[in-house]
């Protein structure tokens, strides 16, 4: 169960390093109680000072004693995304298998990590995150103005990321497999608020696995520096446009099925049964005139085969999720992880 210490379980993790990386800004009043927790199943942490103002990496220097613990500087913020993936790139030159990315800020629990590496080890999974609404009774924790974005934020990363057994899209605690994380196209992804959702995206691309992982939600006194209402547009865009790309690229790029034509045949069908219908509507009230059944029927007749198609499309898509997963296929490939490459 969530909150519960898992160390004891049986991971099969003998020979398997696994890394923690904990971007770090604004979150000297948390850091070293959230590496304090984490336990020996790690091998490897990175601490990413993105620029922190209250010199969170300075801090964890001349603190930590831990020999396990990195630190990354960033000479100008990046974002928590720029931050993760300085991370990858470390862990992955330094040889980890799996890697754990952990906030500063205390409300990831450290005993968790094992529940979210499990899956990637026995080979259920590429990348796992945190859901804090497997739980109904947490939700209550959750504040009311988060958990209305996230409903909404979960229902579009739903549609533009393709994987539909998924909630909880802008939870930040992941795991993935450094063979997965070393094929991602590093430069593509978005490094603010939008990175969790646009690595949903990169890897339904990929055809990874992804599991949810059951989490507390906790909120104690840390500071978020999301606001919502700048990121609603920018969200809005982002979504727009990774739906665009992921059904071009899954349906038309990489391959072309029944489904590819549904959609198609669906969107000329709806589209033109609305146009025509609104149209005819429009100058028939304004020449006073009343529209004919057989009119109304010539617009009713394409949106409703319209309709049939996307939500044909709509199943045939829902039904995609990918559930093989692909690292074991990815091992041994040539990946160059730096700049030029991705």
């Amino acid at each position: 169960m969530p909150g519960q210490n898992t160390r004891g379980s049986n991971m099969r993790a003998e020979n398997m390093v696994i890394a923690v990386v904990i971007p770090c800004y604004k979150v000297h009043q948390h850091i070293l109680s959230v590496i304090a927790g984490i336990g020996e199943e790690c091998s490897q942490i990175y601490i990413v000072d993105d620029c922190c103002p209250e010199g969170s990496g300075k801090l964890v220097e001349t603190t930590v004693t831990d020999k396990r613990v990195k630190v990354v500087y960033h000479t100008e913020n990046q974002g928590v995304g720029g931050a993760v993936i300085s991370g990858y790139r470390a862990a992955i030159a330094n040889g980890a298998d799996v890697i754990v990315k952990v906030d500063g800020d205390g409300q990831m629990d450290p005993r968790l990590i094992p529940s979210f590496v499990e899956p990637i080890l026995k080979g259920e999974a590429d990348y796992t995150k945190g859901n804090r609404f497997y739980l109904l009774e947490e939700i209550r924790a959750m504040p009311r103005i988060r958990l209305f974005g996230n409903s909404v934020l979960s229902f579009m990363s739903k549609v533009s990321t393709g994987y539909w057994n998924l909630f909880d899209p802008t939870n930040g605690y992941t795991a993935i497999h450094a063979d997965v994380a070393r094929y991602l196209p590093f430069r593509k992804i978005s490094k603010r608020y939008f990175f969790e959702t646009d690595m949903l995206f990169r890897l339904n691309t990929s055809r990874a696995v992804v599991v949810d992982v059951p989490m507390h939600a906790r909120y104690e006194d840390e500071v978020s520096n999301l606001k919502v209402s700048t990121v609603v547009t920018e969200f809005f865009y982002k979504h727009l446009r990774n739906i665009i790309k992921r059904i071009f690229y899954n349906y038309y790029l990489r391959d072309l099925s029944l489904a590819s034509f549904e959609l198609i045949f669906g969107l000329l069908l709806f589209t033109f049964g609305l146009c025509f219908g609104a149209y005819t509507w429009i100058e028939n009230i304004a020449q006073g005139v009343t529209t004919s059944a057989g009119t109304v029927m010539l617009a009713a007749l394409p949106i409703l085969m319209g309709l049939q198609f996307l939500l044909a499309f709509l199943g045939y898509d829902i039904s995609r999720v990918p559930n093989q997963v692909i690292y074991r296929k990815l091992n041994g490939w040539n990946f160059v992880v730096d700049e030029k490459e991705n």
